[in-house]
């Protein structure tokens, strides 16, 4: 069995992002202990009467585990506690003035209030009362003792160590909360992002399987009748066209079983075909009287389903972009075919596969919003649109180009390919 090593303590406020703050807990702890030391010395051999070796000793067990303090301060506290009730019993021995502070003189006093706001950044609550108790029994046990009768100022010490240790703790605690809250954040904004790819993943696969399904469908229709439309079948072909049309509907089955795991109860509306180039044009009118101006290019080229609904869908997210963030601004949006450059007669390269294959060009392009009267209806972004323009650009093999304009607008393009070998 190995033994697991214990991680050495932090400094107080080591986590801060700003250096004089790291610093600021060793600069408080050096000048305390500088300071104390020789005046709690002169204090307690000149006002107190005390002998000098002995106030030395106790000079230094009480100001010197300050530094201490930084890292490990419960254990400092022993140190000075002890110390500071071991000097509050010297001073029994000698004849000093009435008007002088017992059982604590006030350098120690100061020493003990730094102490307490070591304690409260680093103690949890139960450590913390513990260590009041500690104080205010004490100072109600010397009490008894008091040379000069009891006074008001013997619970001196009480007080503002349980108020030095309340505020401590309480900002500890805003502290760790803030930094709670601040990771939570990130994983919640990091849960966030995974949750909408997936979603907008669930969304792609259910549309396609309306694409894929009626092909599929087309298919197995066509075996099933190849033996009615076609004269003098040969046996083997025949039952070569039952075979296919068999393989089509278990197909269509095992889709239709995956499909229901990604389908949810509100999906109702899912059932009506599904949109392509030729309802772009519905996009551009609904958006012109949502008050966008709005310049549309439209392409009647004959394209894949699949490649039409990813153009209509990048041209919706684009357009409810603009509505949402630069609401007025004037529009372009531009859907064209390009065709295929003639292969020469030489042995093709390697890239000249995707140089020479006909492609579809989605560009959605808008100005800045004007000022006034039109204002942004959102104030920030998530950015969840370009992450489901991204994942459709990405299943058909395409390629997605979207960012900010110099002049304020803002511009998406993409490019989706036609031949159906650039899908692979």
């Amino acid at each position: 069995m190995t033994a697991v090593e214990e991680e050495p303590p932090r400094a107080l406020l080591a986590g801060a992002s700003r250096r004089w703050v790291r610093l600021l807990p060793w600069a408080v702890a050096f000048v305390l202990s500088v300071a104390l030391l020789p005046t709690t010395i002169q204090v307690l051999t000149a006002d107190y009467g005390l002998n000098g070796g002995l106030a030395s000793a106790l000079a230094v067990a009480q100001a010197a585990p300050l530094l201490l303090a930084v890292v490990r301060p419960l254990q400092a506290w022993y140190v000075i506690f002890a110390a500071d009730v071991a000097g509050a019993l010297a001073l029994l021995t000698v004849d000093f003035k009435e008007q002088l502070l017992w059982p604590f003189p006030p350098m120690e006093i100061v020493g003990y209030v730094g102490l307490c706001l070591a304690l409260g950044l680093r103690e949890p609550r139960r450590t913390l009362l513990l260590v009041w108790l500690a104080t205010a029994g004490a100072n109600v046990a010397l009490g008894f003792f008091a040379p000069n009768g009891a006074s008001a100022m013997n619970v001196l010490l009480t007080i503002l160590s349980g108020v030095v240790l309340v505020l401590g703790g309480a900002l500890r605690e805003r502290y760790d909360a803030q930094r709670r809250l601040a990771e939570q954040e990130t994983i919640s904004e990091a849960e966030r992002d995974r949750r909408t790819l997936l979603e907008e993943r669930a969304r792609i696969a259910r549309e396609l399987h309306d694409v894929v399904a009626h092909h599929m469908s087309v298919i197995t229709v066509q075996a099933d009748t190849a033996a009615y439309r076609l004269e003098r079948l040969p046996p083997d072909v025949q039952e070569e066209f039952t075979s296919i049309a068999a393989t089509s509907r278990e197909s269509l089955g095992e889709m239709r079983r995956l499909l229901g795991v990604l389908r949810n109860e509100e999906a109702n509306g899912e059932l009506a075909p599904q949109p392509g180039l030729t309802r772009i044009g519905q996009l551009v009118e609904a958006t012109a009287r949502a008050g966008v101006p709005v310049e549309f290019t439209a392409c009647d080229a004959d394209v894949p389903e699949a490649v039409g609904l990813s153009a209509y869908r990048i041209v919706q997210e684009a357009l409810a972009n603009v509505v949402r963030h630069a609401p007025g601004a004037p529009t372009q949006v531009s859907v064209s075919a390009s065709q295929p450059v003639p292969e020469p007669v030489s042995e093709p390269t390697a890239e000249s596969g995707s140089k020479d294959s006909a492609r579809l060009t989605v560009l959605v392009v808008n100005g800045p919003s004007p000022q006034p009267p039109a204002a942004p209806l959102e104030e920030g972004g998530t950015g969840h649109g370009l992450v489901g323009m991204r994942e459709r650009v990405r299943l058909v093999g395409g390629t997605l180009d979207a960012g900010p304009l110099p002049d304020g607008g803002f511009r998406v393009a993409a490019q989706l390919p036609l031949t159906e070998k650039d899908f692979t």
